[in-house]
């Protein structure tokens, strides 16, 4: 993945395009819908585009990036993640020009889903009530919904029709409208002012292995003619949310077959959700079961050594993933899941740089997730600008010694008291990948003998980790 300064720079010029207008309801949804999924920057960059195109208008005027810098108080890196982040969620499309080494770009905003659509969607809802809770989530429905007309029971409707109250247009002025047709239309190169339906999210059907899936089914069981594009759009972003492969889903698409040889799509979503939270222990799908990126990888050839078999499984499992395989398969604890999330939502890290700060922190504190030390190291490899597993592990051995001051300094002792000043022993544990800086190093004998089996017992662990990774 190209850096950010590849892809742009303060001198560079932009318009902002509204694709239909915006009202101070979209606020709202905004704010209280879509906030908590994409973060303080995307919707202070989103707010900030929208304020440059002026009252009832669709064009702002040019600005440089420069300027957008200035009235946002974010650099450069920080507005493109964020421009990243809008365009995957819906909520901008981004045009550039190339012309004579001056580049320009469109930025059009898109309005956000109605929340009757947002609370129906199938994707967005379920990552809200992930993020925020049952209460809270069930409180902002509230908020976006009001009584309907039934509840006004004893008024009879009196609304007078059209025709009792208006009549025909003369034959001359319609004919009139006949032959010159054209001049209502908006002339070349405008458009009408109004307002634009937002489109949902939707995965390309390219995503999803339904040649499988249909080999699967069978004809026999449910026809070829029930797989609509409607239908296939749910699959694929049932698939994506709860990462139901082609032969799980064969099972979820039977349960919601209805008696007229149908798929009934809100029967799919319901099977789906039931499969997944019976799988995951009635959780659903949250930022920590995310991966690396592929544009962020750099072991993408067949790993030949130990350390790029581990580079390839820390680049391609999830933290939770990981955690679980550092726990024997175990499931992590609710506390430990809402650390690691907050540091990929607050510190903005990357799955598989995450999955390394997970194993350095959790082998230097005796298999525990101390929240100040891992939010510690976490700022620091943020500020650092760390994107790959491999930059995480050599700024892991750079640092070492800095480091074991963090985890000593959070560790005090009871009710303020001073610490004795006798030496400690050093006895804290190294992931596999340290081995190579930190086998020069001595370690004293104290405890040297328990330190060693719990080193040699997790290097187990982890060996076999790579190894089934890696034969995969």
């Amino acid at each position: 993945m190209a850096q950010h300064w590849q892809e742009l720079v303060p001198v560079d010029r932009y318009i902002v395009a509204s694709n239909g207008l915006l009202h101070e309801y979209d606020r709202k949804i905004l704010s209280l819908l879509y906030q908590p999924l994409i973060g303080p920057d995307c919707f202070s960059v989103y707010m900030t585009l929208w304020s440059e195109v002026e009252e009832n208008r669709l064009w702002s005027e040019a600005s440089s990036h420069h300027f957008l810098m200035n009235l946002s108080g974010l650099n450069l890196k920080r507005i493109y993640e964020a421009r990243l982040k809008l365009e995957g969620i819906g909520l901008l499309k981004t045009h550039v020009k190339n012309e004579d080494d001056i580049r320009s770009f469109i930025y059009e905003l898109q309005p956000p889903l109605s929340p009757e659509q947002f609370f129906v969607d199938g994707m967005l809802n379920v990552y809200l009530y992930r993020k925020i809770g049952k209460n809270h989530f069930l409180r902002l429905k509230r908020f976006f919904c009001d009584r309907t007309m039934s509840e006004h029971e004893g008024y009879e409707e009196v609304t007078k029709p059209f025709q009792d109250i208006f009549v025909s247009a003369p034959s001359n002025t319609l004919q009139y409208l006949q032959d010159h047709s054209e001049e209502l239309d908006a002339e070349k190169g405008q458009q009408f002012i109004g307002r634009q339906s937002a489109n949902p999210i939707q995965l390309p059907h390219e995503t999803f292995n339904f040649d499988l899936l249909v080999s699967g089914l069978g004809d026999s069981l449910v026809p070829k003619r029930s797989l609509t594009p409607k239908v296939k759009d749910a699959i694929c972003n049932l698939a994506f949310l709860y990462n139901i492969d082609a032969l799980q889903m064969k099972n979820i698409v039977l349960s919601a077959v209805n008696e007229k040889d149908e798929i009934d799509i809100e029967e799919l979503r319901k099977a789906a959700r039931d499969w997944y939270q019976f799988e995951n222990y009635d959780k659903l799908p949250a930022l920590t079961e995310r991966v690396h990126p592929i544009a962020d990888r750099v072991q993408l050839e067949e790993p030949k050594t130990q350390e790029e078999k581990l580079i390839r499984y820390l680049e391609t499992a999830s933290p939770l993933q990981v955690m679980k395989d550092l726990s024997g398969g175990a499931e992590p604890s609710s506390a430990d899941l809402q650390v690691i999330e907050g540091v990929m939502l607050n510190q903005q890290l990357l799955p598989g740089v995450v999955n390394v700060l997970i194993q350095f922190a959790m082998l230097k504190t005796d298999m525990k997730l101390t929240k100040g030390y891992v939010e510690r190291l976490a700022g620091h490899w943020a500020r650092k600008q760390i994107r790959t597993v491999k930059e995480a592990m050599e700024l892991s051995r750079q640092e070492h010694a800095k480091y074991i001051e963090w985890s000593s300094g959070s560790a005090k002792s009871p009710a303020g008291k001073k610490q004795s000043k006798q030496k400690p022993i050093r006895t804290e544990i190294l992931p596999d990948w340290f081995n190579e800086v930190d086998k020069t190093e001595k370690v004293e004998h104290g405890s040297q003998k328990d330190a060693e089996a719990r080193k040699k017992a997790i290097e187990e662990k982890l060996k076999s980790i790579r190894e089934k990774r890696g034969g995969k």
